[in-house]
């Protein structure tokens, strides 16, 4: 079972707007047991979005597409898929309904014939009713295929794939079961981690499939297997698992979680412990914290975190003594010791976390190369720092810089 994904829009194609209704969907259907085909955006262009139907219409079983639902002229996806479909818009009260009562709720301003128009959908669609805004979605068949739109709005295409679309299509289909697992490995580079597990890796079974993903400072490798028997599915790949394992022993640190992400497992393993951190962030801007307290009950774990990005901000808010930093230079290992231990007692936490350095490209307040970085980690028990040269691409530097926090975050929680 095979789905293609299209996203309508000017605003993609120009880069105005990056798509992430696409990554989300894509999740979402492998989650359900539908491999994805094809990505494929478009203009808000009425022969463009016919030809990219009829194409994904031969390439896949389940075609969703995303965007141009609005009420304005730009926005014309079901004018045209009611003439792929060789239909007419017809009012549906129920929608309209909805548009009236979202208005009445909401809206202070007079509800205007453009905005009742949404209520419009092709007369052989199925009405999805999107409960968190206007712009209904759309169910659709032509033979043994599936057509869905849906807006482009990405918290309101969520609602809609997670309520609607996914139950649809376990009722309509029988999917097979799609398993991956990712095992999170630090400190080799692609070229030798292949080198290592080049037998394992010819020997895996046909039915599982290996992916490298590289990263800044990290790998991960993904087992991909599946089938309908879920359990020999989940036995074989951990078989699998078993086998690389003594092969990366040093380098393994542990499982990615389901959100691809490796402050989720900090954030996991700290909740499951019952502990809790605070960061101190210099070079990082605050990237460290945002990445934790992008995810729902960050507060569980989280005490709160300080940006001491000037040498100044470093005295006045961490107490870090002025004659450390005068003897042994803002990034240091003293320094970034010093911060995430006053880190540490300020939020009265159990782990903190520091970064100083000098991502570039001049050198500031430090006489310390540029891209070196040193990343202190503070128990209530020890403290200890590493220096690291991440290079001189400022971006780099401060990406590598966090994701070797998380790196040395996770050890040190791990350890409990």
């Amino acid at each position: 079972m095979q789905a293609e994904i299209i996203t309508i829009g000017d605003e993609l194609l120009i880069g105005q707007v990056i798509d992430t209704n696409s990554a989300f969907i894509a999740k979402q259907l492998n989650k359900v047991g539908v491999s994805v085909y094809q990505i494929t955006s478009v203009q808000d262009d009425k022969p463009h979005i016919l030809k990219a139907l009829q194409e994904a219409e031969g390439n896949a079983d389940i075609i969703i597409l995303t965007g141009g639902l609005g009420p304005t002229k730009d926005d014309i996806t079901k004018k045209t898929i009611a003439e792929y479909f060789d239909d007419t818009l017809i009012q549906d009260d129920s929608v309209l309904q909805n548009i009236e009562s979202i208005w009445k709720q909401y809206v202070r301003q007079t509800l205007l014939q453009v905005n009742k128009d949404q209520a419009l959908v092709p007369s052989k669609a199925t009405v999805l009713m999107n409960k968190v805004g206007t712009a209904p979605g759309m169910w659709l068949e032509k033979g043994n295929k599936t057509f869905i739109s849906l807006p482009g709005v990405p918290f309101e295409m969520k609602a809609l794939i997670t309520n609607s679309v996914l139950p649809k299509l376990k009722d309509k289909y029988h999917f097979p079961v799609i398993l991956h697992k990712t095992l999170l490995v630090y400190g080799l580079g692609e070229s030798t981690l292949a080198a290592r597990i080049e037998a394992w890796e010819d020997a895996l079974p046909n039915h599982i499939k290996l992916a490298y993903l590289p990263s800044l400072g990290k790998m991960r490798l993904r087992l991909s297997a599946k089938g309908f028997d879920k359990q020999k599915i989940e036995t074989d790949v951990q078989q699998e698992i078993e086998k690389v394992l003594p092969l990366i022993k040093k380098e393994f640190f542990g499982y990615e979680d389901e959100d691809g992400n490796e402050e989720a497992v900090v954030a996991n393993q700290l909740t499951k412990i019952g502990k809790s951190l605070a960061i101190a962030e210099s070079c990082t801007g605050g990237k460290l914290a945002q990445l934790f307290t992008s995810h729902p009950g960050a507060s569980q774990y989280l005490k709160g975190g300080v940006v001491t990005y000037s040498t100044q901000s470093k005295i006045d808010v961490l107490n870090i003594p002025e004659d450390l930093i005068n003897a042994h230079s803002v990034v240091s290992a003293q320094v970034a010791e010093a911060m995430a231990q006053n880190v540490l007692k300020l939020y009265k936490a159990d782990f903190a976390v520091s970064t100083t350095g000098n991502a570039g490209p001049t050198k500031g307040d430090s006489k310390a190369e540029v891209g070196t970085v040193f990343i202190a980690i503070a128990t209530k028990n020890t403290v200890y720092s590493k220096e690291f040269n991440f290079g001189n691409h400022r971006t780099r530097v401060i990406n590598k810089a966090v994701n070797k926090a998380l790196e040395m975050l996770q050890k040190e929680i791990f350890k409990n």
